[in-house]
């Protein structure tokens, strides 16, 4: 995809990237100034435009709006549970997790406002950010390299599903929409909309009952969290949390849904906001150097996964 970027906004990022210093094995730059919370983001995207700018007008803007339209028609309870009970079964490929790291360079997020670069590119810097600033957590920076190894439904050896049944934001399923989701207004036809059984604050859901009780909109978060946890993974259950929610920013930045939670969540949750800031703000057109980091993440895939995964 073509981006155009006005020569203001070009100077900007040159700007910002010159003014760096701490560079990472990979090569990717971070922020001069860390916050001693961890990163410190910057102010744009690799577009020159705010983050998650969802109602920014422009070409990228007109494009994600029309994912979410399509995403909030079709994503309903009954469309989420046929995926679920078919993608369990994890019949469709058996591979290592770096090889599915590598199929990412055939995939492009288009529900992504900020970033329009191969996906194994976002993954890798995301994980070098946390490294730099979480160096002792190694099963944090082996989450942020798979995180996104869902979007691999996107290719045809997985069914190719369409980008609406595979990324942007996540919601639940069979209770009410809350109205912090990203372009809610496209939910109003959405079937579930008017179910008296799934329009209401519990929905089918008793308070306290546990997100992993809660049905969420289909997608590559939840189909890399049964992967990981059907394949036997050892990462512990933060990792799962993060893996199965990192995009569903309605929680982690909006505080929805809280009435859902149980402790276990909470506990969880304080991880996934760490992790959701790194996932967010670390997309650049910064490349980083893949064979000089890969052995590191090899050795944690050794650590934590099997050899070969089904999938």
């Amino acid at each position: 995809m073509a981006v155009l970027i006005e020569q203001s906004h070009l100077a900007e990022v040159k700007d910002q990237v010159e003014n760096k210093e701490l560079v990472l094995d990979g090569g990717l730059l971070v922020p001069k100034n860390v916050a001693s919370d961890g990163f410190n983001a910057p102010d744009i995207n690799a577009f020159g435009e705010s983050f998650r700018a969802y109602d920014a007008q422009t070409e990228r803007q007109k494009s994600v709006e029309e994912f979410y339209r399509v995403n909030h028609i079709n994503q309903t309870y009954d469309f989420v549970k046929k995926m679920r009970e078919e993608y369990m079964k994890l019949d469709k490929m058996e591979m290592s997790i770096w090889e599915c790291c590598e199929l990412l360079n055939n995939v492009v997020d288009e529900s992504d406002p900020d970033l329009d670069e191969p996906q194994i590119e976002h993954l890798l810097q995301t994980a070098e950010a946390i490294r730099k600033d979480y160096p002792d957590e190694d099963w944090l920076h082996l989450t942020a390299l798979i995180h996104d190894l869902g979007k691999v439904l996107l290719l045809p050896g997985f069914g190719e599903l369409p980008q609406w049944a595979v990324v942007g934001d996540i919601f639940p399923l069979g209770c009410a929409f809350d109205e912090s989701i990203v372009h809610y207004k496209h939910f109003k036809t959405n079937p579930d909309l008017n179910n008296p059984l799934y329009n209401t604050k519990n929905g089918i859901y008793s308070e306290g009952c546990g997100l992993e009780n809660v049905m969420v909109s289909w997608g590559h978060d939840d189909y890399m969290y049964m992967v990981a946890k059907k394949n036997g993974t050892t990462l512990p259950p933060a990792a799962l949390f993060v893996i199965r929610f990192h995009s569903f920013y309605t929680l982690h930045h909006g505080g929805a849904y809280g009435h859902l939670m149980n402790e276990e969540d909470v506990k969880n949750l304080k991880w996934l906001q760490i992790f959701s800031k790194y996932d967010l703000y670390s997309k650049s057109k910064v490349r980083v150097d893949v064979e000089k980091v890969k052995p590191y993440y090899m050795s944690l895939i050794e650590k934590y996964f099997p050899a070969k995964l089904k999938w």
